[in-house]
This record gives C-alpha cells, sequence and structure tokens, in this order.
C-alpha cells in the first residue's frame, strides 16, 4: 500500500509555461532516413501525457531526445527553456525509467535504488532517508531492500526501477513502456499505483506505450505518431479527472474513448 509522498513541491516552472515544448523537432540516425520529422508538441507543468504510435514510428526516439540522450537534428526541442541536455545537467530533474529494469546484480535493492544519489553525491544520511521514503512510496519493504534482483519478481524490479528514479525527486519522469513485460493483472494494479504516486508528487510525465487502456487509464492527454517517420497526427484529452479507480476500465465512457484511440492509432498507421 502506497502511503507517503517523496516531495509536494510544484515544478520549478512557472504554471502557464510549458515544462516540454518541441517545434518541427526532426531525428535522424543516418543521413537522409528521418525517424522522427516535423512533431510539434508541447507539456504542461505537472501534466501526464501518454505517447503512442505504430511499432517503429519512433516514440523512443522522442522520448530519448526529450532526456537529452540524443540530440534532434532539426527544429526546436526545450525543457523549462533550455536545450534537453543542458536542461537535465541544471535546472531540471529528469528521470527516466526503460522497458527493462536495468537493476545492477551485484546490488541490493536498495543500493540499486541508492545509485543516482551517489552520482549526485549526495551525503549518505540523506541518501538512506531517501531510499526508506522511496521504497515506502512503491510498496517494498526493508526486507525487500535487502534483496537481490534474481530473488525478484518481474513486477518487483519493475517497482525498483521506478523507485530509483523517483527517489531523485523529479520534476519531469519520462516512461518507455515499464509495464509492457508484465500480465495484465499487474500491469493494471502498477498503472494505479502510478497514478497514485503522480498526484501526490505532482511531477511531469511522459509515457511511452503500445497499450491504449494503459494509455486511457494512466493519462490527461494522449499524443498519437504516425507511422515512421513520426509525427504527431492527435491529441486527444482524457476527460475523467485526477482520480482513476479500477472500476473506471468497466464503464461504457472508458470503452468509448478506447474506441476512438484504437481508430486514430489504425488512421495513423496507414
Amino acid at each position: 500500500m502506497i502511503a507517503s509522498s517523496l516531495s509536494n513541491q510544484p515544478p520549478e516552472n512557472r504554471a502557464n509555461e510549458p515544462l516540454i515544448d518541441a517545434k518541427s523537432v526532426g531525428v535522424e540516425y543516418a543521413k537522409g532516413k528521418p525517424a522522427v520529422a516535423n512533431a510539434t508538441f508541447s507539456i504542461s507543468p505537472q501534466e501526464f501525457v501518454a505517447l503512442v504510435g505504430p511499432s517503429g514510428c519512433g516514440k523512443s526516439t522522442v522520448l530519448r531526445a526529450v532526456a537529452g540522450l540524443i540530440e534532434s537534428t532539426s527544429g526546436e526541442l526545450t525543457i523549462g527553456g533550455q536545450l534537453p541536455a543542458e536542461a537535465r545537467r541544471r535546472s531540471q530533474r529528469v528521470a527516466f525509467v526503460f522497458q527493462d529494469p536495468t537493476l545492477l546484480p551485484w546490488r541490493s535493492v536498495a543500493d540499486n535504488i541508492r545509485l543516482p544519489l551517489e552520482l549526485q553525491g549526495m551525503p549518505r544520511a540523506s541518501q538512506d532517508e531517501a531510499i526508506a521514503k522511496s521504497l515506502q512510496l512503491i510498496g517494498l519493504s526493508t526486507e525487500d531492500a535487502k534483496k537481490r534482483p534474481k530473488k525478484l519478481s518481474g513486477g518487483m524490479r519493475m517497482r525498483v526501477s521506478l523507485a530509483r528514479a523517483l527517489v531523485t525527486d523529479p520534476t519531469l519522469l519520462l516512461l518507455d513502456e515499464p509495464f509492457a513485460a508484465l500480465d495484465d493483472v499487474l500491469r493494471q494494479q502498477l498503472n494505479e499505483e502510478l497514478v497514485h504516486i503522480w498526484r501526490l508528487n505532482r511531477w511531469t510525465a511522459l509515457f511511452v506505450t503500445h497499450n491504449v487502456s494503459e494509455a486511457v487509464f494512466l493519462s490527461q492527454r494522449i499524443l498519437i505518431m504516425s507511422k515512421r517517420p513520426g509525427t504527431i497526427v492527435a491529441d486527444i484529452s482524457i476527460p475523467f479527472g485526477e482520480s482513476r479507480e479500477p472500476e473506471l476500465r468497466a464503464t461504457a465512457e472508458f470503452a468509448q474513448l478506447c474506441g476512438v484511440v484504437s481508430q486514430k492509432l489504425r488512421d495513423a498507421a496507414r
């Protein structure tokens, strides 16, 4: 059971300005072969936005460009008014959750979560305090904290990966299909917990997924990308408010909106 928040502090950006602002962004891995072309979108502070599209359309490329892990080759992309790599180094706290938990097998759960705090040079006592809060937030016990990754289930490993991102108290959380390998029941449970954590902490989230139901349940808006080279072809608002209870999935309104998004995806794949 999730019990407490790492932080209730608002983002550092002014609320009337986008945190992520992309204007005609393109990314080429090889000259003349764009992965993303002319992508334009913006995301406000504290928004939870899902990014969906056909396989290979460039969703993960957009996420990596926002993270500053790769550079856009055209257009303009800023995070809080700064280039992504500069924002990551300076004022913005950006955390990334990959599809694979990427845990270090020789480290305990606690020490895997500790890694970004060590890289920041945080004092050990402050690290321990932040780790304890992060473990509580994602529902792991002090006994779980002593285990090595090989002793954990797939769901628990993903919880640790999420805790490792949240322990840095991010302004911006980027998630690249983090629950794709999990069974439906566990995936839905983690979706519900992620919404709860977002409501407590109020970071901005950009969440890549292939799962339409997951996108509708989690997000306030859904951005849909075309086939490669990907661009944003639709921006759909989700009208369900911030509280997303499991029962929402059984409503006619939820099913109808999933149908609308699915049709937009089919159109985008043509």
